[in-house]
């Protein structure tokens, strides 16, 4: 078998593999392939010699639906932490006060796909394209989801504690707003649509860290 052409030039080039010399190969699906070098040249051939299944640390879906910021480094920043973390998906909010109304899907995805082989998860979270507020919220009907916001008049519950009472294995799906977070309309549109309103703790946190924080408290809260 045949690497892919990129992957092929890092295994070449960056890692200067020979025949023999052994790797390791991730399908994102939970699989861990031991794999040893059998040719190379142009092009880096090799042979599987092991097969592991893995499976996940975390015991649910853990999905975060979030408004882009307008330094896109920030997003990729985010990205990259939460896979090495583990999480499973990955959707761009367009809300009422977005800075930013385009992004490119192909980066972050090279971004995770990155960071899971970097940090040996196999398991490659789903990046989801750009989508309205409205739209996101009609469709994400599955599992426990909830919508973070600062609002003091909007009743909070603390998104924690409400992860704890969790009892079963339904996906959950938090949304963070971005630097001017929802409007006040959104998550009202949102929390009659089920959405949960509820708060990250005492602290304000920008809108990266806030995607952070909900993802490391899905992870604690359940862990295998």
């Amino acid at each position: 078998m045949e690497l892919p052409a990129e992957e092929s030039t890092h295994a070449l080039r960056v890692l200067r593999l020979q025949p023999g010399d052994e790797m390791f190969l991730l399908d994102g699906e939970g699989h861990v392939y031991k794999a040893v070098v059998t040719m190379t040249g142009k092009h880096c051939y090799y042979e599987i010699v092991a097969n592991e299944s893995q499976q996940r640390t975390w015991s649910v879906d853990i999905r975060l639906a979030i408004a882009p910021t307008k330094m896109m480094e920030r997003m990729e920043w985010l990205a990259e932490k939460a896979t090495e973390i583990g999480f499973d998906e990955l959707a761009f909010l367009d809300c009422k006060f977005s800075e930013r109304k385009t992004l490119r899907i192909d980066r972050i995805e090279k971004i995770v796909v990155s960071a899971m082989k970097q940090s040996r998860k196999p398991f490659l979270p789903k990046v989801k394209a750009l989508c309205k507020f409205d739209d996101f919220v009609q469709n994400a009907t599955e599992g426990h989801r909830y919508i973070a916001h600062c609002y003091a008049e909007v009743e909070r519950k603390d998104l924690f504690e409400e992860l704890t009472n969790i009892d079963d294995d339904a996906p959950v799906t938090v949304m963070i707003g971005p630097e001017g977070d929802f409007s006040i309309e959104e998550v009202r549109r949102a929390v009659s649509a089920g959405f949960v309103s509820v708060s990250l703790g005492s602290s304000r946190l920008r809108t990266e860290t806030a995607g952070l924080y909900a993802v490391m408290m899905s992870q604690l809260v359940k862990r295998n």
